[in-house]
């Protein structure tokens, strides 16, 4: 891939998180809990996937994106291990809101969870620069 269209592409996934966080706030303020949560999610894994590939790293899967990000940014120390907790929490919590059954988030679970997901993409977007 050239370099025109590799940073073209990581400017698109940074564009999608930062999307996906807004429409995140807007489900919260809604009080769509499990939505929301479900956009904060993708809000990382945007982010995530975007810095995977400027690093050229691939990840096939959900689980992958995560294991990359442990293994080449958090057991490095290029991030801290709280980053890893929490993509690993959203993640989960995806997947529960998504898919399980008569599973319900609450309120303070996602409301703490925005200002955790803004520090984690400002600071995956410091490792693009």
């Amino acid at each position: 891939m050239t370099g025109d269209y590799r940073s073209d592409y990581i400017a698109y996934r940074v564009r999608n998180a930062k999307d996906a966080l807004l429409a995140a706030k807007l489900l919260t303020d809604n009080k769509l809990w499990n939505a929301s949560m479900n956009r904060l999610y993708y809000a990382c894994f945007y982010m995530v996937s975007a810095l995977l590939y400027a690093k050229q790293i691939t990840a096939k899967t959900h689980n992958g994106v995560r294991t990359q990000l442990g293994i080449h940014f958090i057991q490095t120390g290029l991030l801290p291990r709280k980053y890893g907790e929490i993509y690993a929490n959203l993640l989960d919590w995806r997947n529960k809101g998504d898919y399980g059954d008569f599973f319900d988030l609450d309120e303070s679970s996602v409301i703490t969870m925005i200002p955790a997901v803004e520090e984690f993409m400002n600071t995956i977007e410091k490792l693009l620069l």
